[in-house]
């Protein structure tokens, strides 16, 4: 019965990411997510529903459109695959709870944030702003259900968006956008976990960066997003932030 649970997890989360595909290349052009419906970006014929089955399609189809032979990018299966995997493995750390619900919704803003912010440089308020506004909500459901604080998470946002804006305006390194990006993930696990965010942010930040810069596909003047960092960050926080917080008490106690 639970491989049966594990699938079905999986082929949402891989749905959704076919659909977190359409935001990705629609939003940063200005487009309708909704409309019109999924097409050949290069001969624009309207794709029927067989040619849309997330991952599985791309393998049929051997990569290329079945109507113009275009290559498809690898990158449409690689972000269902992953939207897929990061549910599933939600889904065994939380099972099915207010949890899974409210970290598979930060899965899917992360995903597409990161990857238009790693394509184009640039944040886009039409993910940030929703994203806070879903994560106050669910806040409020959670203190409901669970009794769990209300002001954690705001705290958590004012915290995280706080440290990051201070980055911002005092050293002129990073963008705007990594403020919405730390606050919205703030909002969502809360203050403590959000310093341990930060501080992991920087240090993943700092060992691509280098990677980066020794492969020499990044030179030191290059601009590197820093919003993906975040989102690294917090996904590892929500998962193993609470054996980093005990740790760390553990020292001085």
């Amino acid at each position: 019965m639970k491989i049966f649970l594990y699938i079905a997890i999986f082929m949402l989360g891989a749905i959704i990411g076919s659909f977190l595909n359409v935001c990705i290349y629609r939003i940063p052009l200005g487009e309708s997510i909704s409309y019109p419906p999924s097409h050949c970006t290069n001969c624009n014929t309207r794709l029927k529903w067989h040619d849309l089955i997330p991952i599985f399609s791309y393998l049929i189809l051997r990569g290329k459109c079945k109507y113009c032979k275009e290559k498809i990018s690898l990158k449409y299966p690689s972000i269902e695959f992953l939207t897929a995997a990061a549910f599933l493995i939600t889904y065994i750390n939380y099972g099915l709870s207010l949890y899974l619900i409210k970290y598979i919704i930060l899965w899917c803003f992360l995903i597409v944030i990161s990857i238009i912010d790693i394509k184009f440089q640039d944040v886009y308020a039409v993910t940030t702003i929703p994203a806070i506004i879903i994560g106050v909500i669910i806040a409020i459901i959670e203190n409901m259900i669970y009794f769990t604080p209300f002001w954690n998470y705001l705290l958590g946002g004012a915290i995280a968006g706080g440290i990051i804006a201070l980055i911002v305006y005092i050293t002129g390194g990073m963008g705007k956008g990594d403020i919405e990006i730390a606050a919205l993930c703030g909002v969502f696990i809360g203050w403590k976990y959000s310093i341990i965010m930060i501080f992991l942010s920087f240090i993943i930040g700092a060992i691509i960066g280098v990677i980066l810069i020794v492969s020499k596909k990044r030179s030191r003047k290059d601009y590197i997003a820093f919003g993906p960092f975040i989102a690294l960050s917090a996904l590892f926080t929500v998962f193993y932030g609470s054996h980093i917080l005990n740790y760390y008490v553990g020292l001085f106690t």
